[in-house]
């Protein structure tokens, strides 16, 4: 059997486990992982030996952490991933994900294998140029509450807008309504942007939510582009991760994506699933996004410092050719907690204030202006 038929490459990726158990516990799962997660075939009759060697995963080092739990690093064949990102995922987190005591806490790929993704086209940088920001916080809001008309949604855009908010987006709520149609929304709330814009000399920018189902989030895609949206929101935990990459990816749309967590907190939560950073940090920006949205810390959400620390620090750790992209806190998020934000994020970050851009006052344009004053205000400390 001729081994370089069945394998194009013997270069490996690692993924770094949390395992949690005693130590005899602990290497057993890692072992069972190795099997699981490529040939899931009993190990004693495997066929060939090419098989046992190149293609079973293999555990490299397994370390005590100091939380009752074990760090295993374990390595798998690049090509087992067969060029795509649903089979990554599913070599990196498929069956062990219905396991217990299993989490994802890292991924370290070679450039080999990153090399056959584009990631984020716009990242920090890109973000910074189409906004006309260089060095302060960005400002991001929401289009809320669900329930209003178009024509309410594009008069709060307006507000905004005028008031000088960079990034102003459909609440991820906001779909085909028939208070709120698609197509009509995005036309609107596009224009309103635009008209303000020409008032203020400011390059705010309008992101329709296009998640959907399969077959429409491509349409609503071009259609949001069309109507001279900036921008486009994904929940990929609701489309697929795929999907959200195939849009970023895409030349004909070639918009900042930016990623919602809809339907991914379960990933995160107890001792099972996915890490913050690699779920908010790093899968995002391998399926191409620009942004990431999450709860921050002292919000409505669950969300530690902790948390959101490895969040920050998987927006831009070195992963190749893939650009480090813009970290977007919210949930629950209030101009009170701005200077604690600033501290805490610096920069580089947009801050995702929704609701609480209401509770200021009646006057929302006054309310934004306040809000960029005050980022300015921490810029120039």
């Amino acid at each position: 059997m001729e081994s370089s038929r069945l394998m194009g490459s013997v270069e490996r990726f690692l993924i770094t486990y949390r395992l949690f158990g005693n130590e005899e516990e602990v290497f057993a799962k890692a072992k069972d992982i190795c099997i699981e997660q490529t040939i899931e075939f009993p190990e004693e009759y495997i066929p060939h030996e090419f098989i046992k060697e190149h293609i079973v995963g293999r555990i490299k080092s397994i370390e005590a952490s100091n939380d009752h739990s074990f760090l295993a690093i374990i390595s798998y064949p690049v090509d087992a991933a067969a060029q795509e990102l649903t089979q990554l995922l599913n070599v990196i987190f498929g069956n062990i994900s219905i396991k217990p005591g299993i989490r994802v806490e890292h991924i370290e790929l070679p450039a080999k294998l990153l090399n056959q993704f584009k990631g984020p086209r716009f990242g920090v940088e890109g973000l910074r140029k189409l906004l006309g920001v260089e060095k302060r916080p960005l400002l991001f809001t929401a289009l809320k509450p669900m329930g209003l008309t178009s024509k309410e949604l594009a008069k709060l855009a307006y507000q905004f807008a005028l008031g000088g908010i960079d990034i102003i987006k459909d609440d991820h709520g906001l779909s085909n309504q028939t208070f709120s149609p698609f197509e009509e929304r995005v036309e609107l709330c596009a224009e309103a942007v635009h008209k303000a814009n020409k008032e203020t000399g400011n390059h705010a920018i309008y992101v329709a939510n296009i998640t959907a189902s399969a077959g429409e989030v491509r349409k609503r895609a071009e259609f949001a582009k069309m109507a001279g949206a900036e921008g486009v929101l994904i929940s990929p935990g609701l489309t697929g991760w795929d999907m959200m990459r195939e849009i970023a990816e895409d030349e004909a749309i070639a918009l900042p994506v930016i990623c919602h967590p809809a339907f991914l907190g379960s990933f995160v939560m107890g001792e099972g699933g996915i890490s913050h950073h690699a779920l908010f940090g790093q899968m995002v920006r391998l399926a191409g996004a620009d942004a990431t949205i999450y709860p921050n810390f002292g919000g409505r959400f669950s969300f530690s410092r902790a948390e959101c620390e490895g969040i920050v620090g998987a927006t831009h750790y070195p992963m190749g050719h893939l650009k480090p992209i813009l970290p977007c806190p919210a949930g629950g998020m209030s101009l009170a907690n701005i200077p604690e934000a600033y501290q805490f994020y610096g920069k580089d970050v947009a801050f995702l204030i929704g609701g609480g851009l209401f509770k200021k006052g009646p006057n929302l344009i006054d309310n934004s202006r306040y809000f960029s004053e005050l980022v300015e205000s921490l810029t120039q400390e």
